[in-house]
């Protein structure tokens, strides 16, 4: 079976297999770095079991805590207003999210339009 021509970060021959009609694989095909680099960075902007989603578990485990320190009578209900700051602190984790997802979705959509672009300038300059 045929291997990869492409060269790893260690230095070493790619043992992955070709994308059919290249003699690369995903990883190492030139015509692929843009789509890699997108697909790469989604996983940071969106969080996955990064940051927000452990902010939104860590505040749910205190709100839990919270209310069953006040069911137990452990905290005064007066205390338990600190609800409403979670409440508040989980809204805003949730406007961040929407807009890191906004701004991918503009960041992707700019791209769209700058390949459109590209490909209506060929075609009326060299296309035939």
């Amino acid at each position: 079976m045929a291997k990869c021509s492409g060269i790893t970060r260690a230095g070493t021959a790619c043992k992955g297999i070709p994308i059919e009609g290249s003699e690369y694989c995903y990883a190492h095909a030139p015509d692929r770095l843009d789509e890699r680099r997108r697909n790469g960075s989604k996983g940071g902007r969106r969080g996955g079991r990064g940051r927000p989603m452990t902010e939104i578990a860590d505040i749910k485990r205190r709100l839990s805590a919270l209310a069953e320190g006040v069911l137990e009578g452990a905290i005064n209900r007066a205390d338990a207003v600190v609800s409403q700051i979670f409440n508040v602190h989980l809204r805003a984790v949730s406007v961040e999210l929407k807009a890191r997802e906004q701004e991918e979705l503009v960041g992707r959509l700019e791209e769209l339009e700058e390949a459109l672009e590209r490909r209506r300038e060929d075609r009326r300059y060299g296309a035939s």
